[in-house]
């Protein structure tokens, strides 16, 4: 099975990438994401290999970093009706802690965002790797546990006040809970709705 491929940039297309290893070439489907983030033909790169492996197929999945081909094993092992094709698309609209953030808050529309990923299928996302996420947060371990507070309604009132009345503000509901996190940090545990929302707006204009 092969993990990780590194060698020269062959090539790139709407959806794959060609790494020449030694003189061989091996193709790689990959998301938007990590397409995008590659450099151009004929320069060094490195790909976290994911081996898909069938009668008459062999498939290489290649991803940017080990946490981005986590999530899609997790997709893929753990969700009803995601396959290769919809699990790169959900990584192709939203980077590891992005996804990490929405499954917290129960984010349905946020994961519905990518093709091919309706409203059912999203709240399986949402549902079945509930317990999974914070695992796999990577940058977005900080908060992780006060968005799953939040998406299962067990915050503490004043935390839910200042994120409603950012959202009320134009702000969507992660960055809110990510300004309300800074802002518990500042304020202390014990501080009420109104200096949430004073300190968060502090964070928000930074």
């Amino acid at each position: 099975m092969i993990g990780k491929l590194k060698g020269t940039l062959d090539e790139i297309d709407e959806d794959t990438c060609v790494v020449d290893v030694h003189g061989v070439g091996y193709v790689a489907h990959c998301s938007t994401r990590t397409l995008a983030s590659l450099p151009s033909p004929g320069e060094a790169v490195m790909l976290f290999i994911e081996t898909y492996v069938r009668e008459d197929m062999i498939r290489l999945y290649g991803f940017q970093t080990g946490l981005e081909r986590e999530w899609f094993r997790l997709l893929m092992s753990n969700v009803q009706g995601v396959g290769a094709k919809v699990a790169l698309a959900v990584l192709s609209t939203l980077a590891p802690a992005d996804l990490a953030n929405a499954i917290a808050l129960r984010d349905i529309a946020m994961v519905s965002r990518a093709p091919g990923v309706g409203k059912k299928v999203a709240e399986r996302i949402v549902t079945e790797l509930r317990t999974k996420a914070p695992a796999y947060a990577g940058a977005a371990t900080g908060t992780i546990g006060l968005k799953q507070e939040l998406g299962e309604g067990v915050a503490a009132a004043p935390i839910t006040d200042a994120v409603s009345a950012l959202v009320n503000l134009g702000y969507s509901r992660d960055i809110a809970a990510n300004a309300v996190a800074a802002a518990l940090k500042s304020a202390g545990e014990g501080a009420d709705a109104s200096k949430l929302i004073r300190f968060g707006l502090k964070e928000l204009a930074r």
